[in-house]
């Protein structure tokens, strides 16, 4: 029994021994236990080297400076030439009975366009007739005053008189004739049926009317004809870019539907309005059309510059297009060769290239990559 009461009033003081022991290793923290692993830093691959065992069988060529104009290339459209663009107009109003040419024809001056049936030839017939006769009046009073006049049976003034009547009768037959022909008929041979005619040489760009349309003598033009043999490209020239383009500088003309063909012309003007959206101006340039430029085309426009620019120039065959990009292999340290994307420019006589960036004077360049990147694609 005495051992029993021994036991439990030892038993508070062993618990709190133990609560003591406890708390003070709970509050001892290992530092290097709760830090990170230490990174592991790996070298990258450089994609651009490339290694091969006989370097010497890839012979090399310096890339040498070359002088020439700068130049700026935009794109533009095929445009008629306004000052060689004439309407087609028609004096006399009515309907169309016979339409001889269509939009795109080209067409010689004084060809039959179109056939015009017109109640205003028989007015101006019914005029001319009027006129006629009151000539003819004022032709037989004269006439008959100047046999007075010389007997003393009337007055110079009376003999005045009538010569005026007579002068402003001929006036206004003359004009009503005039007015006739002008609608298209003749004093001859009146008919309500009026031709229209080109009145110049060239191609149909425009048609208002069709058959059994109404044509009034004011307002709409049935045809409209421009002389294409000298056209206009209208380019889009940004603004930063305009300071380099001035009138009267030679340009070089591409069409996208002839690839391969270039052809002069010259700056004509250069608008002074602004795109405001764009941030554009027009630039017109007059180019001689050979006869395969039609209204509407894509061209390319190339402006030379009035000062020259320093580039570089390769062999042609240093130039490897892979992944529609421009590529040189360049050498570097060890049995190792470098590959740079280089941006290219015109073809130069002598099979040189010119190139605008990407290489510095100087620097050598593998004059047979494709052997070369054979060689790197087998291993």
């Amino acid at each position: 029994m005495n051992s029993k009461l021994c036991w439990f009033s030892l038993l508070p003081i062993a618990l709190a021994l133990s609560l003591t022991t406890s708390g003070c290793k709970s509050n001892k923290v290992n530092a290097d236990e709760e830090a990170p692993p230490p990174a592991k830093v790996v070298q990258d691959f450089d994609a651009t080297l490339f290694s091969v065992d006989h370097p010497e069988n890839f012979p090399l060529a310096a890339a040498v400076e070359h002088r020439a104009p700068s130049k700026l290339a935009v794109t533009g459209t095929v445009n008629p030439d306004i000052a060689r663009t004439v309407p087609v107009i028609s004096l006399a109003s009515g309907r169309i009975v016979g339409i001889y040419a269509r939009l795109g024809d080209t067409v010689k001056k004084g060809q039959l366009l179109l056939k015009l049936r017109s109640d205003d030839i028989s007015g101006g017939f019914a005029n001319y007739q009027m006129a006629v006769a009151d000539e003819t009046l004022a032709r037989a009073q004269y006439d008959r005053s100047k046999i007075l006049y010389e007997h003393g049976a009337i007055a110079l003034n009376d003999l005045q008189v009538a010569q005026d009547t007579e002068d402003k009768a001929k006036v206004a037959m003359d004009t009503a004739a005039e007015h006739l022909s002008l609608l298209g008929s003749s004093v001859d041979h009146p008919s309500g049926i009026v031709d229209i005619t080109a009145p110049v040489s060239g191609v149909i760009t425009d048609q208002e009317v069709t058959n059994a349309a109404g044509v009034q003598s004011l307002g709409t033009s049935p045809f409209t004809i421009s002389d294409l043999t000298t056209v206009w490209i209208v380019c889009d020239v940004y603004e930063n870019d305009l300071p380099s383009v001035h009138i009267g500088d030679p340009t070089e003309i591409a069409l996208n539907a002839y690839p391969g063909r270039v052809f002069k012309g010259a700056v004509s003007n250069i608008l002074p309005i602004l795109d405001a959206n764009l941030r554009t101006g027009k630039v017109r340039i007059e180019v001689a059309n050979p006869g395969m430029m039609r209204v509407g085309m894509f061209v390319t426009a190339t402006f030379k510059g009035q000062k020259d620019e320093v580039n570089l120039s390769v062999p042609s065959t240093a130039i490897l297009h892979l992944h529609d990009r421009d590529w040189v292999y360049v050498p570097a340290p060890g049995k190792r060769f470098r590959r740079v994307m280089v941006a290219g420019g015109d073809t130069l006589p002598g099979g040189l290239q010119e190139i605008k960036s990407g290489l510095q004077a100087g620097q050598q360049v593998v004059t047979n990559p494709l052997a070369l990147q054979n060689e790197i694609d087998n291993k």
